[in-house]
């Protein structure tokens, strides 16, 4: 019997050894034998068994997997043995052993999951966002079931999949590089608005805008060309665009939801299709990768992509109705609603909207009695922010690949991680030096503004982080696969195109990147739309429209699914950049977005597919989303304020 004094010490110690526990199926490497663990029923996966050729000793090794045997290859360079296309038959436990002869040389287990539960964290996610409207408990409890699947659906998985929430996907998603270097960027571009606003140069953009953005249609109008004007990198637009035209679009009475619509139609669209930005350097890396292997295909992989621009049917549609709906001045849906408040109130949020107070109404940022409005004082540190990211792109980029290459080659193998911390510092800098040197703000004035900006973001980048954790967690449980195994059936060659925007917005939306989707999907529709050509007797450059489709279907549907999707990375960024209630930014914008989707997939897509001339495609998307704007959208009542309020800015 234990004595009742070393109970919490026997209770401690067996904490402890409830913690250290190793779930039984563990096939990483487990004992000498590498495979994925868990794997899905039915969905193809590698297995490696490290080892030399005396493998072979005993007999030809092959891979037994539950009752179906597969057969391995020696690659002599890596050194090791390889098993391509294994499958888990039934849902449970599998047994993988190494067998030559008779001999069992070696044995693992690991553990498949029906293909369905992979769908499940993202699906959570995006359930609960939708329905209690509160983003970080849904991120939360999608990656928390996530890591639950990933060990075991029991007690102990359930509260070690807790502490892994944290512990492992949470740290990992920070931990990595270009994650980190999101991070400092974004928190030095508030930081710089932040300075920017405490030293009256935001409010003197605001002066000399409003000359022209003197009602709510021009203010929509000139957001939505900042928004092209930037079109190097998504998140820079985002940031930028938010920031510096959110006490402009207040003061028009332009909800913050319009504004972080506009922001975010703009931001991915245009880095998508620019031919410099940094998305092309990642999207030509994809495609080079996937052309490489395909036999009698000789086209270069910038080459393809610029082919692939005019069939991008969703990036063009969706600036084109930013535009269309600025101008006229016509809204509907939720949109509709939420423009109606902010005209006849001057409330540009929604009751009980969840926004950081500091990025909604800016008080602490607010400049002293009596501080001069220079435009100047913001315009020159966002031209720094801007020129700096332009020439460290540069920089890194003739690093790469020498001063000889291309502009296009430099730019694509820039490293845009680092040039973005480079032009943020600088904006940063120049904007401290502006307030500093002027005699607007001392030292300690300049650090409590640019902390104060700094801590605008710090709600988001919560965000951001558990968004990139459930990404990891969709890889872990296989989620894509799961997607293209049920959707990437045979087709007809016309119908490859659409099927794979489907295809390629589905993963999207239920992983939140768009990047993420990207580098999934590229690699395995190439070769695929390439062999349905060949095998339809179709691979001359007379159909060659049905790669470049499928290709800019890849991309297209990507932004698309991204755009709708509650935990995807420049959605939540637009929601920041806006000062805008997260949720109420996706059920507003989905209206929007679902139409032009729509529109560029029946229109553009599915038609081209068959041969139709892509011009004739955009034609009618646009032609077709004007008939609905003027016939389902309405005016919404304006009350513009007059001009000698911009001083005073409209409280939120």
């Amino acid at each position: 019997m234990i004595a009742f004094a070393s109970l919490p010490r026997t209770l401690l110690a067996g904490f402890v050894a409830l913690l250290c526990v190793v779930p039984p199926a563990t096939g990483q490497g487990g004992a000498g034998i590498g495979l994925p663990d868990p794997v899905l029923t039915g969905i193809e996966f590698s297995v490696t068994v490290p080892g030399d050729s005396s493998l072979a000793a005993s007999g030809a090794p092959v891979l037994r997997v539950g009752d179906e045997t597969v057969p391995l290859t020696y690659t002599e360079d890596a050194g090791e043995w390889t098993a391509e296309g294994v499958t888990a038959a039934a849902s449970g436990a599998v047994s993988v052993e190494l067998v030559a002869g008779a001999q069992v040389l070696r044995s693992t287990t690991t553990r498949a999951l029906p293909g369905w539960l992979s769908l499940l964290p993202p699906l959570l996610a995006i359930g609960m966002a939708l329905l209690y409207r509160r983003v970080v408990p849904a991120l939360f409890l999608g990656v928390w079931v996530g890591a639950v699947l990933a060990i075991s659906i029991t007690p102990w998985g359930v509260f070690k999949g807790l502490l892994d929430t944290f512990a492992v996907y949470v740290l990992e998603a920070m931990a990595t590089s270009s994650h980190v270097s999101i991070i400092l960027f974004s928190l030095m571009i508030g930081g710089m608005v932040g300075i920017i606003s405490k030293n009256g140069g935001t409010l003197g953009i605001v002066e000399r805008l409003t000359g022209f953005a003197s009602t709510s249609k021009r203010g929509q109008v000139v957001t939505g060309v900042l928004g092209v004007s930037i079109f190097f990198d998504d998140y820079a637009n985002t940031l930028i665009v938010g920031n510096t035209m959110r006490p402009v679009t207040d003061r028009l009475r332009i909800s913050r939801e319009k504004l972080a619509y506009i922001v975010d139609s703009t931001a991915a669209p245009i880095a998508t299709l620019a031919l410099v930005t940094t998305w092309i350097g990642y999207q030509v890396g994809l495609l080079g990768t996937a052309i490489e292997n395909i036999e009698g295909f000789s086209q270069g992989a910038y080459s393809v992509f610029l082919s692939s621009i005019p069939y991008n049917f969703y990036p063009l549609l969706a600036l084109f109705f930013v535009f269309l709906v600025a101008s006229l001045g016509l809204d509907f849906g939720p949109m509709r609603e939420a423009e109606q408040r902010a005209r006849r109130t001057g409330r540009v949020l929604g009751d009980g909207a969840s926004v950081d107070e500091a990025a909604a109404e800016g008080d602490e940022l607010k400049p002293p009695e009596e501080t001069p409005f220079r435009a100047r004082n913001a315009v020159v540190p966002i031209l720094v922010l801007v020129g700096g990211v332009l020439v460290g792109l540069y920089a890194t980029g003739v690093q790469a690949v020498g001063m000889e290459a291309p502009l296009s080659d430099i730019i694509g193998e820039a490293d845009s991680y680092t040039a973005l911390m480079w032009g943020s510092l600088m904006g940063v800098l120049v904007a401290a030096a502006l307030s500093i040197g002027q005699g607007i703000l001392d030292l300690e004035q300049t650090v409590e503004a640019w902390y104060e900006g700094l801590k605008s973001m710090l709600f988001a980048m919560i965000i951001l982080v558990l968004a990139w954790a459930l990404s990891d967690i969709t890889d872990v449980l296989h989620t894509a696969d799961y997607l293209v195994s049920v959707l990437g059936e045979a087709l007809p060659p016309g119908v490859v195109p659409a099927i794979i925007f489907v295809l390629a917005a589905a993963t999207a939306f239920a992983t939140g990147s768009s990047w993420g989707t990207m580098g999934i999907l590229m690699p395995l529709v190439v070769p695929l739309v390439w062999a349905v050509l060949v095998q339809n007797g179709m691979d001359a450059p007379a159909h060659y429209h049905i790669l470049y489709s499928s290709v800019s279907c890849v991309l297209a549907g990507s932004v698309w699914g991204d755009h709708c999707s509650p935990i995807s990375d420049t959605t939540i960024l637009s929601s920041m950049a806006s000062g805008c209630d997260h949720i109420e930014h996706v059920r507003t914008q989905l209206p929007y977005a679902l139409s032009v989707g729509a529109a560029a997939i029946l229109l553009g897509t599915l038609p081209a597919g068959f041969g139709m001339p892509w011009w004739v495609g955009l034609l009618l998307g646009a032609a077709v989303l004007l008939a609905l704007l003027m016939a389902v959208g309405t005016p919404v009542e304006t009350t513009d304020p007059p001009l000698e309020e911009a001083r005073e800015p409209t409280e939120a």
